[in-house]
């Protein structure tokens, strides 16, 4: 007998409760943008800010003062000593960039640990160095790769589901252009960058490509809360964030054409001369039941992999598997609460079974008997 996590299906009214669910979403994200606000920023990793970490594991616990005071003779500016893991041995030392030679560092920092902690011997697993140039253009390069991921998912789904690739490329070309522009002109990246998505969301809008407009919404609201709580719980942001939100941002995607593909074939069963048709939150609360239980056991089993890799994958997979961790919680919250409700907003039933009756120019295979 095959396993099925919900026995029956559900009658949840979703579309009823995405009021409820906006407040919620709202919350977290001025939560996170007040820590941001609080901390000045974005806490960036050596990749990005430039500089040198130095990854230190004692024998036994010790106290992170005994750590930084047992180094205040290396000449180290800007020494800070943050503990990881859970057991009071292992420690993170990030400095500025020096002219040091990697091997003569890494010899100065064992020796003033040996001399002043002789009864604790320590190790040194790790030692990073990234120029404030490299980590920079490092820094402007991951801006850019989640801004053009967004991009690109828009064009495809303004293609799959709206059937206006044309539109959706001439849409992408005019915005690549326009961060360019913008870099171009002297703004920053991350402006340019924030400029490109305001662009984008108002052009979604207006050509009404609602499918694209509440996917890049959902998107949005992802990374947005996923930084915001990364920030609150003191996690600096380095290209393994960068690598996790990038997955986040496609698993958050596969969940949301799922429950737009079951939109549009509910929308399709619908008799183009039916007297008397659904209302578009009885579509969507339709849709989103039928694939809840496909939804939930996705996100289920995703999750126990990333704890796991969380628990045991050691420091430095740590904030890779926390970040996945965060993001599959409130990616398939918004997939549920926001993705598809939020097409309410933007159209009538009327309006979304026109596109829905477009069928593609392709044959599936198997479609008429021949595969």
């Amino acid at each position: 007998m095959a396993f099925a996590l919900l026995s029956k299906e559900t009658h949840i009214d979703f579309a009823g409760f995405r009021r409820i669910a906006y407040g919620i979403s709202l919350f977290f994200i001025t939560i996170g943008m007040i820590a941001v606000i609080l901390n000045g920023g974005l806490r960036y990793g050596v990749d990005f800010a430039g500089g040198v970490m130095v990854q230190v594991q004692f024998d036994r616990q010790i106290g992170d003062e005994q750590v930084k005071t047992a180094l205040k003779n290396v000449d180290l500016p800007g020494l800070t000593v943050q503990q990881v893991g859970t057991e009071d041995r292992d420690y993170l030392l990030r400095f500025s960039d020096k002219a040091f030679e990697k091997q003569d560092l890494r010899a100065s920092v064992a020796q003033a640990l040996k001399a002043s902690i002789p009864d604790n011997p320590s190790t040194i697993q790790r030692l990073e160095s990234v120029g404030p140039k490299v980590g920079n253009d490092l820094r402007n390069m991951a801006i850019q790769a989640l801004f053009y991921a967004v991009l690109l998912i828009t064009v495809y789904i303004s293609g799959r589901f709206e059937h206006s690739w044309f539109v959706a490329g001439a849409m992408a070309a005019v915005l690549w252009l326009a961060v360019w522009g913008a870099s171009y002109l002297g703004f920053s990246q991350l402006w340019g960058v924030a400029i490109g998505l305001v662009v984008t969301l108002i052009c979604c809008w207006k050509l009404k490509l609602n499918f694209a407009l509440g996917a890049i919404l959902a998107l949005i609201h992802d990374v947005a809360v996923t930084l915001g709580l990364l920030t609150l719980l003191g996690v600096e942001i380095d290209l393994n964030v960068i690598a996790a939100l990038l997955t986040l941002v496609g698993y958050s995607i596969n969940d949301t054409i799922v429950e737009y593909d079951r939109i549009r074939e509910n929308l399709r069963a619908i008799p183009a001369d039916a007297q008397v048709k659904p209302t578009m939150p009885e579509i969507i609360n339709s849709s989103v039941n039928q694939t809840l239980a496909r939804t939930i056991m996705t996100s289920v089993t995703t999750i126990v992999a990333s704890l796991a890799l969380f628990i045991l994958g050691g420091s430095v997979i740590h904030d890779f598997a926390l970040t996945i961790s965060l993001g599959v919680v409130f990616g398939t919250w918004s997939s549920i609460f926001i993705a598809s409700p939020i097409l309410m907003a933007f159209g009538s039933v009327d309006l979304y079974h026109s596109k829905a009756q477009v069928q593609n120019d392709y044959e599936r295979p198997g479609e008429h008997g021949i595969v």
